[in-house]
């Protein structure tokens, strides 16, 4: 069955100093407020902080490392990246793919990212994979088609084994940074429509199990009335993942 979780992505934010102090008092807070819910955790710090948040947290808990994203390559000649196996070793489980900055600022297409998920999970990693549509492509009614398209040049071509393996977020571009966000009823209409097109790409079980989480600008304030809808289990948080009360908040939304 598919988990609650909640995923903060710290983007290019903190410096080394106070992302230990940061995810010090995440881990405490959460530890001592959050009781009695399944909801996990994922802590996705920038990479030369990775090996020492990972150390910090705690172990066997509901806490897990992730990093913001890698390489398609395994090794090799290739200046300034980081491989799969590289953030493996240094503790993490999970990885962000397909970020709406990173299609846009540094032009991944759905064909990198479909080989990026193959290095991810070769190395034993959990992609989540993000998907959503911009502003433009919302009032034009296209929200629909262009999700699919995302899903299906990016995602679909996975195997039924290594699907299972995937958490994929709804991210509307246009709620990302602009203090707008997504109505509940809005973004369960896009997660209704994701599940339905893994339905048809695998089968009815795997969309049932399938995790997939808004990633719009949600926050300690809507959260809960977010998290309430069938089809959305969780959240990739952004800038409130900054800050450990609005974080530890957002968790106990559970």
């Amino acid at each position: 069955m598919r988990k609650n979780l909640v995923a903060g992505n710290w983007k290019m934010n903190t410096t080394y100093q106070d992302g230990l102090a940061l995810v010090s008092e995440i881990t405490n807070m959460v530890q001592d407020e959050v009781t009695g819910s399944d909801v996990e955790v994922v802590i996705c710090p920038p990479f030369p902080f990775l090996a020492a948040i990972g150390k910090q947290l705690p172990e066997n808990s509901r806490f897990h490392l992730g990093a913001q994203n890698c390489s398609q390559k395994e090794s090799g000649a290739y200046t300034g990246e980081v491989s799969a196996r590289m953030l493996q070793s240094v503790g993490c489980e999970y990885v962000i793919l397909g970020h709406s900055e990173r299609r846009q600022y540094f032009r991944e297409d759905n064909e990198l990212l479909s080989q990026k998920l193959k290095a991810a999970l070769a190395t034993g990693l959990k992609p989540i994979f993000c998907v959503g549509e911009s502003l433009e492509t919302r009032e034009a009614d296209d929200t629909f088609k262009f999700i699919s398209q995302q899903l299906q040049e990016g995602l679909f071509h996975l195997s039924n084994e290594e699907f299972d393996q995937v958490v994929i977020a709804y991210e509307p571009i246009w709620a990302i940074g602009t203090g707008k966000t997504a109505t509940s009823a809005q973004a369960q209409e896009v997660h209704a429509y994701i599940r339905e097109q893994i339905a048809q790409a695998y089968d009815a079980e795997a969309a049932l199990n399938t995790t997939i989480l808004y990633g719009g600008s949600a926050n300690a304030q809507n959260a809960r009335e977010l998290f309430s809808q069938p089809d959305v289990d969780g959240g990739l948080i952004g800038g409130a993942s900054l800050k450990s009360r609005d974080f530890t908040d957002i968790i106990k939304s559970f």
